[in-house]
């Protein structure tokens, strides 16, 4: 039998490409070839572009190659991406069967559906890698299989906590549910590309998505949809956070954003055990200035030490604009250490680390509880409002910030849950005792003969023996 050679196309975001590059990694790990197949706006944005034997980088012209950029044409944008991309994995499928090393499966991540159009054109088999948890895969199908009325209900002034029942979910609340399906008419485009994706699984006999999910942790989510397989294969995150020396994990990762200094390194090293509070909203989320000093007054508040990332962040005062410059600047300098950009594996890892304040991105909520992290949930967008609710009310290995009827979270609030998940009360224990549950049942699904290693290898096996098609 003939080496199996798998296609990746991933949307060039660092939230897409991080666990798509830990998926190639397990696939090169078994055996199969793999090619990794992105925008040249992510490439040339990679400190490091990802090299191992069994992997191939091969980055193509969306028409954007500087990136999508505030005010350009987003479904301008998407509609260049589908055109040239599909011409692109066209033409390397063609090149592949030519040289003797056919592409024996289609992965595709979000936005990028139209790869399974390719993969029918050319009889190959394809598969979804659903980057996000289980159960917004649910809330999206379900939006657009009989229950919009359900979700779009508008909130009720006598009942403004009313719930939302769903098949084999937990009950949630308007602010629970993905953005994109809560502000409909702001992202009509997003919401499209949903609605096409749910449409090409339905079309397909068996469609396979696989989820960056672990089956104790989402096992009802896992099966609410009958008509769809859903298998977990994750939790996709780097060997590191597993204290592994794994050199085809270090070969594999890459940051679409820079950090010129280690000194946080050595700053975390003089702090005690559990005592620093990591605060980073991601790679996307930009909050808003009034937002950003409410987190500077809790910090000082807090009176605890703290690493936090802000992405527009300078050494130099002169080179902020002076809109972006914090009130509480020197203050907070006296209690902790404000970076640009770090290492989350590194951060995450270290046993200084007592809480993560987090946009609860889907990587970060995963690589929070690797690293038996306990969590303040501060979601902005997207998924991150499920991703906080199962957070906070399914998993308990953390507690959500609330905000004011302006949106705003206000440093009170702040303090309250960073007291509460680093205290030493009855909830502060509740949470620790749970961080620790699901660090075990992580590791577990990921380490040789887990959940992750048994789901993947069932279908690699599935796509050599031809038995899906």
């Amino acid at each position: 039998m003939s080496q199996p050679h798998f296609l990746l196309v991933t949307f060039p975001a660092q939230g897409h490409i991080n666990p798509t590059l830990q998926f190639a990694k397990h696939l090169i790990r078994i055996g199969v070839r793999v090619t990794f197949i992105t925008c040249i706006s992510a490439r040339r944005r990679m400190t490091k572009v990802p090299t191992a034997q069994g992997l191939t980088f091969l980055p193509f012209s969306d028409g954007y190659d500087d990136g999508f950029q505030p005010g350009d044409d987003i479904e301008h944008y998407l509609s260049e991406l589908r055109r040239r991309g599909k011409e692109a994995i066209s033409e390397f499928i063609t090149s592949s069967e030519y040289e003797g090393k056919p592409v024996t499966c289609i992965v595709y991540t979000l936005f990028i559906h139209w790869a399974s159009e390719v993969a029918r054109k050319h009889h190959i088999p394809a598969a979804l890698l659903w980057i996000q948890p289980a159960t917004v895969f649910d809330i999206y199908y379900f939006y657009f299989n009989g229950y919009e009325s359900t979700i779009k209900v508008p909130v009720d002034e006598t009942n403004p906590k009313r719930s939302i029942k769903l098949p084999g979910l937990p009950l949630l609340a308007t602010r629970d549910l993905p953005s994109f399906v809560t502000a409909s008419n702001v992202y009509r485009w997003a919401l499209s590309l949903f609605q096409e994706q749910m449409d090409i699984l339905a079309d397909e006999s068996n469609p396979k998505i696989l989820v960056n999910t672990f089956d104790a942790l989402e096992q009802e989510a896992l099966n609410a949809i009958e008509n769809f397989n859903m298998v977990g294969i994750g939790p996709l995150i780097p060997s590191s956070f597993l204290n592994s020396n794994d050199s085809l994990d270090n070969s594999l990762r890459t940051d679409l954003f820079q950090s010129d200094s280690k000194d946080y390194i050595q700053w975390l090293d003089s702090k005690p055990k559990s005592a620093v509070v990591y605060v980073s909203f991601g790679s996307i989320a930009v909050l808003t200035k009034q937002q950003v000093e409410e987190i500077a007054r809790a910090l000082i508040s807090s009176r605890r030490p703290f690493l936090w990332v802000v992405r527009n962040w300078k050494d130099g005062v002169e080179e902020e604009k002076e809109e972006d410059k914090l009130t509480w600047r020197e203050e907070l300098e006296r209690f902790g250490m404000v970076v640009p950009w770090c290492s989350q594996v590194e951060v995450l890892s270290h046993p200084s680390l007592g809480c993560f304040v987090t946009h609860c991105g889907w990587n970060s909520t995963l690589e929070s509880m690797v690293a038996g992290v306990p969590v303040v949930a501060f979601p902005q967008w997207t998924d991150q409002g499920t991703n906080a609710k199962l957070i906070e009310d399914v998993w308990g290995n953390g507690v959500r910030v609330s905000a004011n009827e302006e949106g705003m979270v206000e440093r009170d609030e702040i303090v309250r849950c960073l007291d509460l998940v680093m205290g030493d009360d009855e909830k502060g224990m509740e949470v620790k005792k749970n961080v620790e549950k699901w660090e075990g049942l992580a590791r577990e699904a990921s380490m040789e003969g887990g959940s992750m290693d048994m789901n993947l290898k069932a279908f690699v096996d599935d796509v050599a023996q031809g038995c899906w098609k």
